[in-house]
């Protein structure tokens, strides 16, 4: 006898569950085997089981809901079965919620359940017979309503069950169908024969199984699919009102009644109408208030008028009556009145741009519409809260503010009045700067607001703070000292508050002149200038300036040598400071006058009296004093003179030194005359002609005599 060996083991390549009493366990085939056993065990080891199967997948059934299990292979033929697979483990999903369906009325569905174990989510999945669209609706609740239904249709509702880990359970589907709508009565036929009887005729309704008639006095009668049914016996001389109610599974109809309907031509004026109804003496209508308060009116008529504040719910109802008495069921007609206006609407600036609308909560208004007529109207909130932020408006602007309350049922009151606010004005920007005196500078603006608009212009420094006023578009900054930097900004102000600062813009002064300029000849033909630092200054400009020529020098320093001088000439000073921006100062001096100049042709002579004489020759437009020193080995004289002065002689053949320099009108001479030395031979010599030579800048000249 030959065996055959067991097959190979098996593996596993997944499990998973979508019922929540099976898994599915998809596996390798193996060569050989002829059927393959699933083995389940539960985690917990309260269950065990293996299920036959003869090829992958193969599903284990009979577990519990929301349970782990080890799931196993096995293969099996003749030889025998194979050793278990690597067990995995894998866990059933939730069961399905047991959806209740009921309809309360003919437009809506209710939906409970009780809770799933384990489920933490429900999809309930929403279908009208015969329609492709679908409503699909999560929920962690246990009850569903679905309203705003058609009368007498069939729907059908999916549920399923989700679990902690978003497996989902379990579906199941249940349908339910609406009540049919209230069935109209259109004719009541008195039949006469052997018995009094009443045929009465009513429209067939969607969705209706069958109808029952019944009268005031409790007589009735139903029908199964035909529009009308017979009461008999009925007695004569009886006036009595007939309803007409429709039925389906889901229960019966509201009874057929007449319609009623509240009309409201003009805000607060409003009246309870409805359709006439044969047999009727009188009608009795009642309105009740949703506060409570409640009114009654009798009338023979088909309407009857009341007063409807705004923001109110009104119950309304009318009951026929005749010498039998009154309907014993009446349609009650819901009536909301438009909500009211809100009171103590205020709107404030909050920033330039932006408004802040708020009012006080208003009965009956379930949103509120906030709009501006200056946007076209445009819905800047859409809220239940009583406050609302108009902002990215324009500045300068007086803008109409409305609060339109709104609700579902009657929609929104258009009828409140505007709220009108200003914005806070533009911001207006600096044009130029100039200066118009020394320390007075003229500042241009634009002018983008109302001409009630004050402006303000600041000017900030670093110790201290300038302003200047305006309505137009312009103002000066005054006393601004010199050599200072400013940053200068304007503000718009009105009643309703301040603009934003415009671009600030630099002011800068002129440089401060300095406190002093001193001009001191050097030379005949050189000065040197030498002046104070100027606050603000970097660099300066000295012009000596006369009607024999000018001089000029641009210079760093506080100093400046300046040549091209001409000697006794009168002078204007002017010096300008300039900053390092190129701002500039002109600074006034008063005049400068040169010194007289220097005599020529300096001469020595010996007289025959024993002295000697000094001549010169003076420059100049006048002759003036000149005072003469003269040193020598043993002299040391001085004189004075217009064109020569006369010395006596100590010692003959001496050398002497000469200098000859003219006398200021306020008797200081000059000092930058160049000497002159003489040698003068004692008498008898041979002494030539004279000599001129220079040295050491000392002129030397031979003696002559006359």
């Amino acid at each position: 006898m030959i065996c055959s060996p067991a097959p190979e083991v098996p593996s596993i390549d997944q499990a998973y569950s979508k019922h929540s009493d099976s898994i599915t366990v998809e596996f390798t085939q193996v060569s050989g085997a002829t059927s393959y056993i699933l083995r389940a065990e539960s985690v917990i080891g309260d269950f065990f089981s293996e299920t036959v199967v003869s090829s992958s997948p193969g599903t284990v059934m009979e577990l519990q809901p929301f349970t782990e299990y080890k799931l196993s292979v096995m293969s099996v033929n003749s030889g025998g079965r194979s050793q278990p697979s690597y067990p995995i483990q894998a866990g059933t999903v939730v069961m399905a919620p047991k959806l209740n369906t009921t309809s309360p009325d003919d437009s809506t569905i209710l939906v409970t359940w009780t809770p799933v174990e384990h489920a933490v989510l429900y999809t309930l999945c929403f279908i009208r017979e015969g329609s492709s669209s679908r409503l699909k609706l999560n929920t962690t609740d246990t009850m569903v309503t679905f309203d705003d239904l058609e009368s007498g249709t069939n729907y059908c509702i999916k549920g399923t069950a989700w679990d902690s880990e978003g497996r989902v359970g379990d579906d199941i589907t249940v349908c339910q169908i609406t009540r049919p709508p209230s069935p109209d009565v259109t004719h009541v036929q008195v039949t006469t024969g052997r018995s009094l009887g009443v045929t009465v005729y009513w429209q067939l309704v969607q969705g209706a199984e069958s109808y029952m008639v019944w009268t005031t006095n409790g007589q009735n009668c139903t029908s199964i699919g035909s529009s009308y049914c017979f009461i008999i016996p009925v007695e004569c001389g009886q006036n009595q009102s007939v309803f007409v109610i429709a039925y389906n599974k889901a229960g019966a109809s509201s009874p057929s009644e007449p319609n009623i309907w509240v009309e409201e031509p003009t805000a607060g004026n409003c009246s309870v109408v409805w359709d006439q109804v044969p047999l009727v003496e009188y009608y009795v209508a009642f309105i009740k208030r949703g506060d409570g308060m409640e009114e009654s009116c009798n009338t023979t008529g088909t309407s009857c008028p009341f007063f409807c504040m705004c923001g109110y719910t009104y119950l309304t109802t009318v009951f026929p009556y005749n010498q039998a008495g009154s309907s014993p069921y009446s349609q009650v007609q819901n009536y909301t009145t438009i909500p009211c206006c809100p009171d103590g609407v205020t709107v404030n600036l909050v920033s330039t741009e932006t408004l802040e609308v708020m009012w006080s909560p208003v009965k009956g208004a379930e949103l509120y519409e906030t709009t501006a007529a200056q946007t076209d109207d445009t819905i800047h909130c859409n809220d239940t809260a009583p406050v609302c932020v108009l902002s990215d408006l324009r500045c300068n602007t007086v803008y109409s503010v409305t609060v339109t309350p709104c609700s579902d049922l009657r929609g929104c009151n258009r009828t409140c009045n505007p709220h009108t606010h200003e914005t806070a004005p533009c911001a207006p920007e600096i044009i130029n700067m100039t200066q118009t005196e020394d320390s007075t500078y003229r500042v241009l603006f634009t002018n983008p607001n109302n001409p009630n608009t004050n402006y303000t212009i600041t000017a900030i420094g670093r110790q201290d703070i300038h302003k200047c006023h305006a309505r137009n578009n312009s103002c000066e900054l005054t006393q601004l000292p010199c050599g200072s930097t400013y940053e200068v900004m304007a503000v718009a102000t009105t009643t309703v508050g301040r603009s934003l600062p415009g671009f600030t813009k630099l002011l800068e002064t002129g440089p401060c002149c300095p406190m002093f300029i001193n001009v001191t000849q050097v030379t005949q033909a050189m000065t040197n200038v030498t002046w104070s630092p100027g606050s603000g200054a970097r660099s300066y400009i000295v012009t000596l300036t006369s009607s024999r020529g000018h001089a000029k020098c641009h210079t760093l320093d506080t100093h400046c040598l300046m040549g091209c001088i001409t000697c006794s000439t009168n002078y204007s000073v002017n010096l300008e400071a300039i900053s390092s921006s190129g701002h500039m100062s002109e600074c006034k001096h008063h005049g400068f006058s040169s010194s007289a100049c220097c005599p020529t042709s300096v001469k020595l002579y010996r007289r025959t009296n024993q002295s000697l004489r000094v001549y010169w020759r003076s420059l100049g437009p006048q002759i003036q004093n000149h005072t003469v020193e003269l040193y020598g080995t043993g002299a040391n004289h001085t004189c004075v003179g217009k064109k020569y002065c006369d010395i006596p002689e100590e010692t003959c053949g001496d050398v002497y030194t000469v200098v000859a320099a003219p006398v200021g009108l306020n008797g200081d001479k000059v000092s930058f005359c160049r000497p002159r030395m003489f040698s003068v031979p004692c008498p008898g010599s041979n002494a030539g002609m004279s000599k001129y030579l220079l040295s050491n800048s000392v002129q030397y000249s031979h003696f002559a005599t006359f």
